[in-house]
């Protein structure tokens, strides 16, 4: 019962702690994103923007570019009644056949591989392994010869070299020395 009690004690806690976390209020967040060879940068609020004090466009809480050398360098967006400044500064690569790559991806595209990889193993693994039977397995021996015995010392399975036919190059002989 006092256990019981406990753990409905830490979930309410908990769901307490999170609810008030949720609640607070964070400051307003811009964003630059990068997408192909364009760039687009967000302002919390619709506002002005300038580069290097150069009005660049009103009211508007988006501004996309085309990145080349002339776009990169520091933007503001000026926003809100009381003309609260949001800096940008922006420099970056930009292709059009590149695209965004994600952590999240990435990071579920290699655990699918490996889990895949484990899976295969498993299976390979499964369908490979010996399987004992009733009778103790040996390996193969070879065909007994004749009288069960080994050959005589000269054997006559093997043929002696021919001095004709062997090389005569320096390390196809063996010098003992000593």
């Amino acid at each position: 019962m006092k256990i019981h009690s406990m753990v409905v004690r830490g979930v309410f806690a908990m769901a307490l702690l999170l609810s008030v976390a949720g609640s607070e209020d964070q400051a307003p967040k811009g964003s630059v994103t990068f997408t192909g060879e364009n760039f687009t940068m967000t302002c919390p609020e619709d506002g002005t923007w300038y580069k290097s004090n150069a009005k660049v466009r009103e009211n508007s809480d988006k501004l996309e570019l085309s990145y080349n050398s002339d776009s990169k360098g520091l933007y503001k967006c000026v926003y809100g009644e009381l003309k609260q400044e949001y800096y940008f500064y922006v420099k970056g690569k930009a292709c059009a056949n590149c695209i965004e790559l994600e952590a999240t991806r990435l990071g579920l595209a290699i655990t699918v591989d490996l889990a895949g990889t484990i899976v295969l193993m498993m299976i390979i693994y499964t369908c490979t392994k010996k399987k004992s039977s009733a009778g103790s397995t040996h390996a193969s021996k070879a065909p007994a010869r004749a009288g069960g015995r080994a050959p005589p010392v000269p054997s006559p399975d093997y043929e002696a070299l021919n001095p004709n036919t062997r090389s005569e190059d320096p390390y196809s002989s063996v010098n003992r020395t000593g």
